[in-house]
């Protein structure tokens, strides 16, 4: 069984991620909530290996912020897998975080499917060294291996998928990927049936979608920024073409889950 630790000065955004949390398929305990580092660090100055498992921190809050905390429960129990949450789309925060030991880096509003899929890695890791001694650092930033090279357009799909949030071009995606951006647009066409762009926008409607569900407190243009789109008028239209009902429509008849 993981377990977690929940730590946002906003009540309501902490109660959020628990209720996020709770909806985990596999086996989860929230181990404790707190509204500042400084609480946290007074549960963990009485915890040992094992007692913990993962770390969910903001990085401002009083007190204590992210990254002095995450310095000094590194410290306290270096096997810990800290997982930064910010409202901050800056990757210097990032970078700050990782520095300080964190093991992964997400915006908030809190996307669940990835931070499922990161416990999931993170609960497989545990389950496979459990046997294996002590506790060892686990990150769910780890890629998984695969028996086949990935192509091209696989390549492109996941970039696509972890960087939608992002101002994101041809450009951009040839240069990550390190081919000629006119070569990798006939590609991905070529190999998946659908543009670039059509990806794209999939992928965010699809985030957005989800936002819309598990964060009801955001507004629709707070929704469409933290998707990557920046005009709150085109992404209401994109929305409704593709979903076929508005943001705000779709919220209130889509179901529960």
């Amino acid at each position: 069984m993981l377990k977690v630790m929940v730590i946002d000065d906003e009540e309501q955004i902490r109660h959020g991620i628990v209720k996020i949390l709770s909806r985990y398929p596999g086996q989860l305990e929230v181990a404790g909530q707190h509204a500042n580092g400084l609480e946290a660090m007074l549960q963990l100055s009485g915890m040992e290996a094992g007692d913990l498992d993962v770390i969910l921190t903001d990085i401002e809050m009083p007190m204590m912020n992210g990254l002095d905390f995450i310095e000094r429960a590194k410290s306290s129990l270096p096997h810990l897998c800290i997982i930064v949450l910010s409202g901050y789309n800056d990757f210097e925060y990032a970078r700050k975080a990782m520095r300080a030991g964190a093991a992964d880096y997400l915006l908030k509003p809190m996307d669940k499917v990835e931070v499922f899929r990161m416990l999931s890695r993170i609960e497989e890791t545990k389950s496979a060294s459990s046997k294996a001694g002590p506790p060892t650092e686990v990150s769910p930033a780890a890629p998984v291996q695969s028996n086949s090279e990935k192509t091209t357009a696989e390549r492109i799909r996941k970039l696509i998928e972890q960087d939608y949030s992002r101002e994101i071009d041809l450009k951009y995606i040839a240069d990550k990927i390190g081919f000629n951006a006119s070569y990798i647009s006939k590609l991905f066409s070529r190999e998946t049936g659908e543009t670039i762009t059509d990806c794209l926008n999939k992928v965010r409607i699809a985030k957005a979608k989800q936002f819309l569900k598990d964060h009801p407190g955001l507004k629709v243009y707070e929704i469409a920024h933290s998707v990557g789109y920046g005009d709150k008028i085109y992404f209401q239209k994109l929305f409704k073409r593709m979903v076929g009902v508005t943001p705000l429509e779709y919220r209130t008849g889509a179901p529960d889950g």
